[in-house]
């Protein structure tokens, strides 16, 4: 891993921005030499003539589709021989997409997420929450834990092997330092720990920090998760098919690592493409071999920008708003998921309100917001309030108990984890052979 390292542009190395696009410049032929052995984009690259950024401005976006028209190995560009890793998306829209990479590539992928201003020491125990399954985020976080020296807690996501009331175990018996989690999942922690007794701010002395990704996040939202526990908030955004693409500096913005990819900004509007602005991120990985991806869409809406930052990486920073940020129309108003949280999140931290749900309906928005009964009455008008001044619609907020939205059982049950059996007595249900769950 090392030896590869050497070869790859590290924070500093450049001084302005037109540094740094001349490191983009300098790797693009190869990574169109990579893409040319791909069958998908052989087809595409033949018809144009170049081997460098001119080329890569005149090649149509690569979608989703496409990678799911070519499932699964259409986009190769190397031997099998040489895969390390095979992975799937999560099908957020009911068809997975193929990725996968090289060794080689893998080096490139940790050393992007470990890129975190807070750092991964050999000191830390560092709690990984997110799935192991084919998606590449948990798999992701464990190998930049490990090639930072930290103890690998591997938690998972949503198995019955590790609950909320076991994570809440291990996070203080195990004095856990750092963690890598959705942003709600967070606040389910803080929740299942006061039903187990404890205090996030003041119980976990060892956490240092919690890196996030995966969701989008408010600044509002973000703040608060920091105030309960007491510790920096680390996000971190990328996809399976890119692995990480941009993470937080010391100052709290989000830079992309222009070094390690070229990004753009596509309006499906009008369909141009900007180096910034508000529109869907374009991404082409630089150091991707296994699978090139030459302009693709993520369709997450963002916003871009090339404004000086006081942490000086000289990076692009990025607001994700995530696909989730379309509007539902609610009377002559547009309101979208992340508008609603920073107003939720934005209420008084007393309130202790982190759950909430909401139904846009054609006349009416209605929200739903879980509060103790000594503050429901107070926080739901504050709610209310604030959101029909945001967007002149009517809004009915309803303040329901602690535990209506997210049950205590689920914060506190602690699963049957089975092993396959396939010889039974004779009062047991023999009807549950093999299938262990």
């Amino acid at each position: 891993m090392t030896q590869t390292l050497t070869r790859l542009p590290q924070l500093g190395q450049w001084q302005n921005l037109a540094e740094l696009t001349a490191i983009q410049h300098q790797q693009l032929p190869r990574t169109l030499e990579w893409a040319a052995s791909s069958p998908f984009y052989r087809a595409r690259l033949g018809t144009v003539e170049g081997s460098g950024a001119g080329t890569l401005a005149v090649l149509p976006l690569t979608t989703k589709q496409d990678l799911r028209d070519n499932y699964p190995f259409g986009m190769l560009a190397v031997p099998k021989e040489q895969l390390a890793t095979y992975h799937e998306s999560s099908g957020t829209s009911g068809v997975p997409t193929p990725s996968y990479y090289t060794m080689d590539d893998w080096t490139d992928l940790t050393e992007r997420y470990a890129r975190k201003w807070v750092g991964i020491r050999p000191s830390d125990t560092f709690l990984v929450r997110t799935p192991y399954a084919m998606m590449i985020t948990g798999h992701l976080a464990h190998s930049a834990a490990r090639y930072g020296g930290a103890t690998v807690v591997p938690g998972d996501n949503r198995s019955l092997a590790t609950p909320y009331s076991r994570v809440i175990r291990v996070m203080h018996d195990l004095e856990v330092t750092l963690t890598w989690s959705m942003p709600t999942e967070t606040l389910l922690w803080a929740a299942a720990a006061r039903l187990a007794g404890y205090r996030p701010d003041t119980d976990f002395p060892a956490l240092r920090a919690l890196f996030v990704g995966g969701e989008p996040l408010t600044p509002a939202r973000r703040r608060r998760i920091s105030e309960i526990w007491g510790v920096p908030v680390v996000e971190e955004y990328g996809s399976t098919e890119t692995g990480s693409l941009a993470g937080d500096c010391p100052s709290g913005r989000m830079h992309l690592w222009a070094d390690r990819a070229v990004f753009e900004v596509y309006d499906p509007a009008s369909g141009h493409v900007r180096p910034d602005g508000e529109g869907q991120l374009v991404v082409t990985p630089l150091y991707r071999s296994a699978m090139p991806l030459l302009r693709y869409n993520l369709e997450d809406d963002v916003v871009v920008s090339y404004d000086d930052c006081a942490c000086g990486w000289r990076l692009p920073t990025v607001r994700v708003l995530g696909r989730s940020a379309f509007g539902y129309p609610v009377g002559r108003a547009t309101v979208a998921q992340h508008q609603l949280e920073e107003l939720v999140f934005g209420l008084p931290a007393k309130y202790e309100v982190m759950f909430w749900r909401a139904r846009a309906e054609p006349d009416v928005l209605r929200v739903e917001i879980e509060v103790a009964d000594i503050h429901g009455d107070v926080a739901g008008t504050v709610l209310g309030t604030s959101i029909t001044a945001a967007f002149d619609i009517a809004c009915e907020v309803t303040c329901v108990p602690p535990g209506t939205l997210v049950p205590a059982r689920v914060l506190t049950d602690v699963q049957d984890v089975i092993k396959p059996r396939s010889l039974f007595g004779p009062e047991e249900d023999w009807g549950r052979a093999l299938l262990y769950y």
